[in-house]
């Protein structure tokens, strides 16, 4: 019934008008396993790659990725560039102020410290390295006695603190796991996580309610069933939380 009534949904929204235009998606591009470049074939690729394919799909919508810096990520979305941002961006009140969001599709995830040892400060007196404009970066500005470095890629905050810049960066712990699990031993995560925002959607215009109709439906269709799930486990593995 349920799968019935979903099916049911997206045929009322009525794809007509919107099939016969090219809906852009922009992503950062950089921020693996949600979006990223692939060395071997200069390709985007990602967790929402692959997912914004079947949505569309779903949608019977014609979609292309577009490639955007983030930190202009939300301002290129309200100029027109592209139609929704699919860039591991979490769901806050602060960007509900400015643009909507579609139907999460990861849940509410752990943010995470990562330090070249167990025993870092991230208390007072810390240095934390975080990527401008995220809530982790608003969370940390938040901190007493902590000094934010803000860099405008996520690979430059990792960098910080191989270099010796900052005592830890601070970010989504499902990015910052792999790295560490990858560095040797070089890079440890710290037992600290933080749970920050409603999970991961697609950011869009205030203007674009039928979109994002589109979209919702075709996100509620793959939680009922269970191949959003699936997506997840594929990309972030066993332990991942699911729906």
């Amino acid at each position: 019934m349920k799968k019935l009534l979903l099916a049911t949904a997206l045929a009322a929204l009525g794809t007509a008008g919107l099939a016969q235009e090219v809906v852009r998606i922009g992503t950062e591009g950089a921020y693996e396993p949600y979006n990223y470049i692939d060395q071997a074939s200069g390709e985007l690729v990602g967790f929402e790659v692959d997912l914004g394919k079947e949505l569309c799909a779903r949608a019977e919508l014609t979609c292309e990725f577009v490639q955007n810096e983030w930190d202009s990520i939300i301002p290129n979305l309200q100029s027109g560039n592209y139609d929704i941002i699919m860039a591991g961006m979490s769901i806050t009140e602060e960007r509900q102020q400015v643009i909507d969001f579609t139907e999460n599709y990861t849940p509410p995830s752990q943010s995470a410290y990562m330090a070249l040892a167990a025993d870092a400060n991230i208390g007072d007196g810390a240095i934390i390295a975080a990527q401008v404009s995220t809530m982790q970066a608003g969370y940390i500005a938040e901190q007493e006695g902590v000094t934010m470095l803000e860099y405008a890629t996520p690979d430059e905050t990792v960098a910080a603190v191989r270099n010796g810049e900052a005592d830890a960066v601070f970010a989504d712990k499902d990015y910052l796991a792999p790295i560490a699990a990858d560095s040797n031993g070089e890079l440890v995560m710290l037992d600290a996580d933080v749970a920050l925002g409603g999970g991961i959607g697609g950011g869009m215009r205030k203007s674009d309610a039928e979109l994002r109709a589109k979209f919702d439906a075709a996100i509620l269709s793959m939680k009922e069933d269970g191949t959003l799930n699936a997506l997840i486990v594929q990309w972030f593995g066993e332990e991942a939380d699911l729906f």
